[in-house]
């Protein structure tokens, strides 16, 4: 949804170089403007809708003040810029292998004889697909890579960052006939109204985490939403609402670095454990062992990341919202949780992984160890 936003206010001229006492300020809007296009064009129901819309975005560091005099988003002539117009947006290696893939997929589906079809692999068959060897072979041909391990590796880290799969997920990328699938819709666009969240809540002390949950129904804070077991049953079970913070509540516009907990009785969310047995983190990490590592960027939205972690030693996935941020990024039930944000968490239980995550950005970076199927 953001990305789209900035293209759609430099084509209506809503963003544009301005000038103020002299200055010119390129590729800034003023906010006031903004708000009538909002409105005007649905995105908002009325200015002050509008206004905590893009409140939410300056605090998850989306737009900024031009001189970052303020950190209120005021209906008045002021302006504002998106930080990727101005370079001042942060892209680690994590964020850059995601637009890459994501431009990646726009040139594939802008292609007049796409490689993305439909095509079978052990007696399936799978829609929009690409063979390994093709997309090496276009990789080289649009000047993408220099050569075919360039492009082969190219392919892994894609496919460990949950951008693209094998489409079994038995196998990782290789420069040969197997079939592969990007995972993500990059061209979902999410309507603006979804960065808001209903209020400032307090975050109810459960025995899950209480970080994953997202909101499906306004039943006084209490939502579903569906696990997948290994056995592929699908149970819908209850939790408490993870709800984000106004800017009240904190700098990042999620979560104070200390929340606090109400009193209300905690709820477990599907205790029973989805793995068919406990791994020990050395057995995780054995070369040549039936584990591939993946890494995931998942940004949280106005109600979560959508996912929850259980055990200990390691932590594992418990359950994912399919409709959620993990999800989207390829997080999956009986997943091993490796490192978040860069530190290792294999010898920390889910409590101490959940606080790590709560107090911590809205993007997170996870590395997973996932069991390979032969």
């Amino acid at each position: 949804m953001e990305s789209s936003l900035p293209l759609r206010l430099h084509e209506g001229k809503v963003i544009k170089d301005r000038r103020h006492h002299l200055r010119t300020y390129p590729n800034c809007f003023v906010a006031k403007e903004l708000i009538d296009w909002l409105i005007a064009h649905k995105e908002a129901s009325d200015r002050e809708t509008a206004i905590k819309i893009m409140q939410k975005l300056l605090d998850q560091s989306i737009i900024h003040h031009v001189c970052d005099e303020h950190k209120e988003f005021k209906d008045t002539k002021l302006f504002y810029r998106f930080r990727k117009d101005d370079g001042t947006f942060p892209l680690d290696n994590e964020a850059k292998v995601f637009l890459r893939g994501q431009r990646l997929y726009e040139k594939l589906m802008n292609m007049e004889n796409s490689l993305l079809q439909t095509r079978e692999e052990e007696g399936s068959r799978y829609d929009r697909t690409l063979v390994g060897s093709d997309f090496v072979d276009w990789l080289l041909q649009e000047g993408e890579v220099t050569s075919r391990e360039e492009a082969e590796q190219l392919g892994r880290r894609l496919l460990e960052h949950g951008i693209l799969q094998h489409v079994t997920n038995k196998h990782h990328f290789v420069d040969g006939g197997l079939l592969y699938q990007f995972r993500m819709n990059f061209r979902r666009r999410r309507r603006l109204m979804e960065v808001l969240s209903d209020r400032c809540r307090t975050i109810p002390e459960s025995q899950d985490s209480p970080f994953c949950l997202r909101k499906q129904n306004s039943d006084g804070g209490k939502t579903s939403f569906l696990s997948v077991s290994p056995s592929k049953e699908i149970k819908v079970v209850s939790a408490v609402r993870r709800s984000s913070m106004s800017s009240s509540c904190g700098s990042s516009g999620y979560y104070s670095s200390s929340p606090t907990l109400s009193s209300s009785p905690p709820v477990l969310c599907n205790p029973k454990s989805v793995l068919k047995r406990q791994v020990s983190p050395e057995e995780l990490q054995t070369p040549g062992g039936p584990y591939i590592k993946k890494t995931f960027t998942i940004v949280g939205d106005a109600v979560g990341w959508g996912f929850v972690v259980r055990g200990n030693k390691p932590c594992h996935i418990q359950a994912v919202d399919p409709s959620g941020p993990a999800a989207a990024a390829g997080m999956k039930v009986c997943q091993f949780v490796v490192s978040v944000n860069g530190l290792n968490v294999l010898s920390l239980d889910y409590k101490t992984v959940s606080n790590l995550i709560l107090t911590g950005p809205r993007t997170i970076v996870m590395e997973v160890m996932e069991e390979i199927d032969y």
